[in-house]
């Protein structure tokens, strides 16, 4: 026996472009599918970071109607809407000129979240504070609502396929029928 036999014993007939392992489905045909473009990724953040909030200021007003009766689930609701529709108004600003204009849409957020600063302060200074307000729950549900608004927009931004380069319509061909990268 030849010492490359031994050193190669059953390894000669083996094929390595073949495999005996199921290719499985083809892409675009099985239960996943092939994936494209999202209708709305702001709006998709939009849904679930409301419903991440929303869940989140429900466990802290029933929390807050225990030990503060309803004067602490109301202030603990109205913090924490506030905070959503705080938030609620930079994902529709992103959805409404974000198709249209993706480089204005940032120029925009910044001009709206300065407006949206002044507007909130001058509204609650021109309401002033209700006679009902509690003002520890009042934090605690704006507090609670950013948190997990926040921890949402992060998991739905982690979750989104975002393309960053922009696919060319057809590619060059060279003289050979190859493609010229």
């Amino acid at each position: 026996m030849s010492c490359t036999k031994i050193l190669r014993p059953a390894f000669d007939d083996w094929d390595r472009m073949t495999s005996d392992a199921d290719p499985g489905p083809a892409s675009g045909n099985g239960a996943v599918g092939a994936s494209g473009p999202r209708p709305s990724l702001w709006l998709g953040l939009l849904g679930l970071s409301s419903a991440a909030a929303a869940a989140a200021l429900l466990l802290t007003g029933i929390v807050a109607l225990v030990l503060n009766g309803w004067a602490g689930a109301f202030s603990t609701a109205f913090g924490g809407l506030l905070v959503m529709v705080f938030f609620a108004i930079s994902l529709l600003i992103g959805h409404f000129v974000g198709r249209s204009n993706p480089s204005g849409a940032i120029g925009l957020f910044v001009a709206t979240y300065v407006v949206k600063v002044v507007g909130f302060a001058v509204v609650l200074f021109v309401l002033g504070e209700p006679a009902w307000l509690h003002e520890r729950w009042f934090l605690i549900g704006a507090v609670v609502s950013v948190v997990c608004w926040q921890a949402a927009e992060i998991y739905g931004f982690s979750k989104a396929r975002l393309q960053i380069y922009n696919d060319p319509e057809s590619t060059p061909r060279t003289e050979r029928g190859t493609t010229d990268v």
